[in-house]
């Protein structure tokens, strides 16, 4: 063992190395969402592209740099390295952006140039990743206890990564903003660089030795080939699981940014712990392959337990987290929840690098190729995982097949190592006997995995309230989201996504449809060309249909499963939009549709899941809100949804503020249930508008308006003056309240984190009554005949 009492340094340089990659990751996959979109074909290309560059890096390395140089150094350059990189992708995107822009399209021309550009950000910085780990194994002998000390400092990369992940999820990124975080990292780069160089000097290293047990290895043993694809298993299991366990438990515990946070933690921490012990039991047994074995079959079990707890368990535990007198406590319970759930599994999965770096290990083996083909064979099959669970399996087979075919990936792993040793000519008659069993288990375990219950697709972490309270129309689960539609015994539609009634035919929900579309609609005079934002139940497109000005309408929903299997439900509601030969679909996120087209529309109104849902930030951005300003023709207005429930004071004052920046001419529109606060519309336009209340009543009573005033009246909107009644404010009006509101911007995606705090909470109302205290009357925004502005104008005396 080469300077024995160096080793717990280089550990810590590992933590660093861990954290730093992290925090990297977190940016790097927000920054370039907001390019390539959010979509699961779009995070797939970018998963793909980060860790193809650390497979590449991983082999690169042992290859390419000679073993005479000393690993401290090299381990210094590379961290030094990705730590520029790191900087230079946060200022090169924005000009790298731009450039996709020009060229993307949609369909495989998109999918292609969404992956040039992940490879051109992503693949210098993760090639030097991947390297780290060979390069400090060259540190190492390949003795039982030098692969050991592997173990551990893969161990220790990853709870650095744990350490990266909440840093980033909890306070980089929450209070400050992506620059900020990616210095932090560049700076932890340095920090460990400097450490490094500080230990080379006082270390020597053997180069001759060195370079000849790199010449004498390969970087496969091919004799070991069960043991590679073995590893190559446990990371596409891995990988497949956490696709599928963040989709279900962010079902469970909301989707915010929190909550993905957590569940990354939780999985590292798993990972980190069992790659410790993992090292140990290296260390202790005669036959590592056996043990990568018997790990594979108790893999088995452990997905087994995670299936039954998030499908019988956890949904039916009386958990309110309305009732949490702080986000803390309701975060603190997530975490254990997560953790009681993924972290058996973690665990095998952590144990299994290490077992598999003693299986293949021989002495004299050079240590950066015997890591690097292992780290390859298990990345590989991470890539995989990733891909084929997120694109193919979920959506094609539902997350009950896809985690019975995670425990028979599993099994099969085991087998593959075990059966040679428990079926052979000389096989003990008590080994083969206890395979046969355990094989017979995991057939049982796979065949008993439970489905998910409705409820919790359609209400979530509300779900133990909300048993037996509707009928089940369709469930389904896309490559983006769970959706399902449910009718209540009084025969009111719900529209679900994610855990959250996202339309309804509730009186309130179908007038806020009404309003985002037909607002616009009759507020402008001539709108032919209109873009939607979002499908939901198809309310919102199918309001502006009856218009008859109206000559084409697009379409862009994120979810290809939602508009053929939803809107058929709601087609009375939305004029049964999906036959109309006026409206186009494109499915892709929202915002990488407007960013990458080049039409232009008279209105554009959207209507995206709510803020506090990891993503849906991204259509509150300052810079989105220029796009869709970019977007508009001559005259074009813009409407733009925000919930006053499942929200707070300072998500909304964000929400509206942002919005005003860019449209500093634009209104408030109110919603309300019953009276109180509910939702509002925001209504932008580039120029001062000016309405007419006797010229807007006249056209809402000609002959070919019939069905738009129609469509009003089912709302509880009988004349014009009904819907300026809704007026709720305007942005001079609202300055004073908008004082402290926190902009909502592209590098810091403020809004999901203020949002993502608050999603039990229902203060809709003392929000609502807050805001129209400053409420005055649009003077210069509404005129008319007196006694058409008398009535309007006593509507507003109720209010200072």
């Amino acid at each position: 063992m080469k300077s024995r009492r160096f080793l717990p340094l280089l550990l810590v340089l590992f933590v660093g190395s861990g954290c730093a990659a992290l925090i990297y990751e977190i940016v790097w996959f927000q920054l370039l969402q907001l390019v390539i979109g959010s979509t699961a074909v779009s995070m797939g290309v970018l998963l793909g592209t980060f860790m193809g560059g650390m497979c590449i890096g991983s082999l690169a390395l042992p290859r390419y740099v000679p073993a005479t140089r000393h690993p401290l150094r090299v381990y210094a350059a590379l961290e030094l390295g990705i730590g520029l990189i790191g900087i230079a992708v946060l200022f090169a995107l924005p000009y790298a952006g731009g450039v996709y822009t020009a060229v993307a399209g949609q369909g495989a021309v998109g999918v292609i140039t969404r992956a040039v550009l992940c490879t051109i950000l992503l693949l210098p910085p993760t090639i030097l990743m991947g390297a780290s780990l060979p390069a400090i194994a060259r540190w190492i002998e390949t003795t039982p206890a030098g692969v050991s000390w592997l173990g551990f400092f893969y161990g220790g990369n990853t709870a650095g990564a744990v350490v990266g992940s909440l840093l980033a999820g909890f306070y980089l990124l929450r209070v400050h903003d992506m620059p900020t975080a990616t210095y932090v990292a560049a700076a932890l780069n340095a920090a460990v660089a400097l450490l490094a160089i500080a230990l080379a000097a006082f270390t020597a290293h053997d180069g001759e030795a060195a370079e000849a047990a790199a010449a004498g290895g390969a970087t496969f043993v091919r004799a070991a080939w069960p043991v590679y694809a073995a590893i190559a298993l446990s990371g596409l299991t891995a990988l497949g699981a956490e696709v599928v366990w963040t989709r279900l438990l962010s079902l469970l515990l909301g989707g915010t940014t929190y909550t993905f946070s957590i569940i990354l933690a939780v999985f590292l921490i798993g990972i980190g712990a069992g790659s410790s012990a993992g090292a140990a039991w290296s260390r202790n047994t005669r036959s590592a392959r056996a043990a990568l074995g018997v790990c594979q079959l108790l893999l088995v079990v452990s997905v087994a337990w995670a299936t039954y707890l998030i499908a019988r368990a956890l949904p039916y535990w009386p958990v309110d987290p309305g009732l949490s007198p702080s986000p803390r406590f309701t975060l603190e319970i997530d975490f254990a929840r997560a953790l009681f759930t993924i972290l058996p599994a973690a665990l095998l999965w952590g144990a299994s690098f290490p077992l598999a770096l003693a299986a293949v290990a021989e002495p004299g083996q050079d240590p950066g190729r015997l890591v690097g083909g292992v780290y390859a064979a298990n990345t590989v099959g991470a890539i995989v995982g990733a891909l084929l669970f997120s694109i193919f399996l979920v959506p094609m087979l539902g997350t009950q097949n896809a985690q019975r075919a995670l425990m028979g990936l599993a099994a099969g792993a085991g087998l593959m190592l075990l059966a040679p040793a428990a079926f052979g000519r000389a096989a003990p008659l008590g080994r083969t006997a206890a395979l046969a069993a355990a094989v017979a288990v995991a057939a049982m375990l796979v065949w008993t995995a439970p489905r998910i219950p409705f409820e919790l697709i359609a209400y979530g972490r509300q779900m133990p309230w909300r048993l037996n309270e509707v009928k089940e129309l369709y469930r389904g689960e896309g490559r983006n989201a769970s959706i399902g539609v449910s009718e209540e015994p009084d025969g009111v539609r719900n529209f679900h996504v994610s855990g959250k009634v996202e339309a309804s035919t509730e009186p309130q929900d179908m007038r806020l449809q009404r309003m985002l579309g037909g607002i616009p609609a009759l507020f402008h005079p001539d709108a032919r060309s209109v873009l939607v934002v979002g499908f939901g139940a198809g309310v919102t497109a199918g309001s502006m249909l009856p218009f008859p000005t109206v000559t084409g309408e697009r379409i862009c929903e994120i979810e290809p499963l939602i508009p053929p299997h939803i809107g058929p439900y709601f087609a009375r509601q939305n004029f049964d939009v999906l036959h109309d030969p006026r409206v186009r679909i494109t499915y892709d996120d929202a915002r990488h549709f407007i960013l990458t087209t080049d039409a232009t529309y008279d209105i554009i109104t959207s209507d995206p899941i709510h803020p506090w849902v990891k993503g849906a930030a991204t259509l509150y951005t300052r810079e989105y809100f220029e796009l869709v300003k970019a977007h508009l023709n001559p005259g074009g207005l813009v409407t733009q949804w925000v919930p006053l429930y499942e929200s707070n004071e300072a998500a909304v004052k964000s929400e509206i503020a942002t919005f005003f920046q860019v449209f500093p001419n634009g209104t408030i529109w109110g919603n309300t249930n019953q009276g109180r606060g509910y939702d509002l519309v925001l209504l932008g336009q580039v120029e001062p508008l000016r309405l007419n209340v006797d010229s807007l009543q006249a056209r809402l009573a000609r002959p070919d308006m019939r069905a738009v005033a129609a469509s009003l009246a089912e709302v509880g909107f009988y004349s014009v003056t009904d819907l300026l009644d809704t007026y709720a404010g305007r942005a001079s009006d609202l300055a004073p309240w908008l004082a402290d509101a926190q902009i909502n911007l592209d590098r810091n995606l403020r809004l999901q984190y203020l949002a993502g705090l608050t999603p039990d909470q229902y203060k809709g109302d003392p929000i609502y009554q807050d805001m129209l205290r400053y409420r005055r009357f649009p003077s210069g925004l509404l005129t008319g005949a007196p006694a058409t502005m008398a009535p309007l104008r006593a509507a507003f005396t109720v209010y200072p």
